[in-house]
């Protein structure tokens, strides 16, 4: 039986799925764009790998800068009291 696309994406997209991340789509621009691409190569790394080191780097960053259990930091987190 012929299957339609969308169950074709439905099931590459769950032999995608590691179990422990989730799904980013979305459009960038092109100096972005290419940005990263050149930083992969650069590390020798995937753009989605790349992506995720800089989002951990810098939010480590901003955790240094933060004191535990301040208002900045449970505002980061989204913790309301």
């Amino acid at each position: 039986m012929t299957k339609t696309a969308a169950q074709r994406q439905a099931e590459y997209r769950r032999r995608q799925d590691r179990g422990d991340g989730h799904r980013l789509n979305g459009w960038i621009g092109s100096d972005a764009h290419f940005a990263l691409k050149r930083l992969a190569r650069h590390y020798g790394v995937t753009k989605q790998e790349l992506i995720e080191r800089l989002a951990v780097a810098e939010e480590d960053r901003v955790l240094s800068g933060i004191e535990l259990d301040s208002p900045e930091w449970n505002a980061h987190f989204g913790v309301t009291r």
